[in-house]
């Protein structure tokens, strides 16, 4: 995707904004938030420019999760943290149209509970049911679908049946 003249990522990818970099590469960058939740939350985000985490070239998504990984390993070592609250927003609260992966470093008893937001529940035991079924189909016709990515290689194929509560039914690979 050609960069956003006017996105802030895009422009601290090109240099034009200054940033503390904390670690790069050819296709990524991480950089300390400038209003951070707690001192050394860090942003991953692509160099080029994809809104949102659909968007990224399944081809990039190795090292997106690798330098995600080493991340949350590193924070929270330089800091003296005991873990990380690692999250990507997709649109909804996304302060900025560019993906970007936060990696927060945490501290028993620092204040956050959990996620940001309530939590609010299912209506009943039927309604859940129907949401995994649903998410389950949708699944399955993301994989047979014409799109911007292939089915997920190494994934094996959902049994069209699969109605499981408590695992994903896969077929054997």
């Amino acid at each position: 995707m050609p960069a956003d003249s006017d996105c802030t990522f895009c422009r601290i990818a090109r240099g034009e904004l200054e940033a503390d970099i904390v670690v790069e590469s050819e296709s990524f960058l991480a950089f300390l938030d400038d209003r951070p939740v707690f001192p050394g939350h860090t942003l991953l985000i692509p160099r080029e420019h994809y809104e949102t985490l659909a968007d990224l070239p399944a081809s990039l998504g190795a090292e997106f999760l690798a330098l995600a990984q080493t991340l949350s390993q590193v924070v929270p070592a330089a800091v003296d943290a005991e873990g990380t609250f690692v999250a990507i927003n997709n649109k909804v609260s996304q302060s900025v149209p560019h993906l970007h992966l936060h990696v927060v470093p945490r501290r028993r008893k620092d204040g956050l509970r959990g996620f940001f937001w309530p939590r609010s529940g299912y209506r009943d035991d039927e309604q859940k049911l129907e949401i995994a079924a649903a998410i389950r189909k949708a699944f399955r016709a993301l994989g047979s679908q014409p799109g911007p990515r292939p089915p997920i290689a190494g994934l094996p194929p959902l049994r069209s049946d699969s109605s499981s509560r408590n695992r994903c039914d896969r077929t054997s690979p």
